[in-house]
């Protein structure tokens, strides 16, 4: 891929976020695939996908959702399509991974490790809130966000079998250790693509260095040619300033609703294409442009939908 371009992936609604934090999160398969779409005609190579319950919100891995999702984007997009496998609170790995053998994507979701995932701040604020949405939110002051070694050779098995390439989601610096010895148990191999996700509370925090020295370590340890990667920061001003780091530092960038809610300070986005619109437009400050989801298939070696 010419090194002036960039792939912008768009996380489009998220496992850990609420409808209360924002009436813009997606929510019905029709609203999903309304965003995934504007997301990609705004610049969006590859769309990030979580599924909620329609009537209330609540995120599920529902794999007859994903599927509707899935087709009706199909149909109106040449995006690379790439499920979570994260799913969210109080999952099982059976279930969050159903996902994988059911529609056999071109690529989904792999996270690297287990840590601490908490939103409860969220949970003060003033809004109005579904009963639900309080004690999931504050349910995550105990919860761990589990992917042990048994759960990452499980996963890794049904994406092999279903030729599925893993994005492989690094929250904090350790986790590259965990993907190494998988690498030198054969349940994984090189090249591969490293997400970096910096902001959750409980993992690694936005802050350049730390970007910086994931990438490095990452260098160290599988070499340059390696590995491909992204990086999306959580919240704002996180979002945008790890979008601009990347750019600087030669790689690709993830946005969206499911990771933060504000286009500017003081004003929430109406959409995820305006995430989208946004880091386009600090992208080419960096004289790059979005790659198409040809390029970006080429790039992250995707067999293709």
């Amino acid at each position: 891929m010419d090194s002036g371009k960039v792939i912008v992936t768009c996380a489009l609604t998220g496992g850990m976020t609420v409808p209360a934090q924002s009436p813009a999160i997606p929510v019905t398969v029709a609203q999903i695939i309304e965003e995934g779409v504007a997301a990609a005609e705004a610049g969006a190579a590859v769309l990030h996908i979580h599924v909620r319950e329609e009537s209330t919100g609540r995120p599920v891995q529902d794999v007859e959702l994903f599927t509707r999702v899935v087709e009706g984007l199909r149909e109106r997009t040449d995006a690379v399509l790439q499920p979570t496998t994260g799913g969210g609170r109080g999952m099982t790995i059976t279930e969050r991974a159903a996902v994988v053998p059911h529609l056999k994507p071109e690529m989904a979701t792999f996270n690297a490790g287990s840590f601490n995932f908490g939103l409860y701040p969220v949970a003060r604020r003033d809004l109005d809130f579904q009963d639900w949405e309080r004690e999931y939110l504050e349910g995550t002051r105990d919860y761990v966000f589990r992917n042990t070694f048994s759960d990452m050779e499980y996963l890794a098995g049904l994406m092999k079998e279903a030729r599925t390439r893993p994005e492989i989601e690094i929250y904090d610096v350790g986790q590259l250790y965990n993907i190494r010895r998988l690498v030198a148990d054969g349940v994984l191999e090189a090249p591969f693509n490293l997400q970096f996700v910096l902001g959750v509370l409980g993992a690694n925090a936005v802050e350049a260095d730390q970007l910086v020295h994931m990438v490095r370590t990452a260098e160290r340890l599988f070499g340059v040619g390696g590995f491909t990667w992204s990086a999306a920061g959580i919240g704002y001003p996180g979002q945008y300033q790890v979008a601009a780091l990347a750019l600087v530092m030669g790689g690709n960038l993830r946005v969206g609703l499911e990771d933060n809610l504000r286009v500017r300070r003081g004003e929430q986005a109406k959409s995820n294409a305006d995430l989208v619109t946004k880091v386009v437009e600090l992208a080419g400050l960096f004289d790059r442009t979005p790659a198409t989801p040809a390029e970006a298939r080429e790039f992250l070696g995707l067999r293709g939908a």
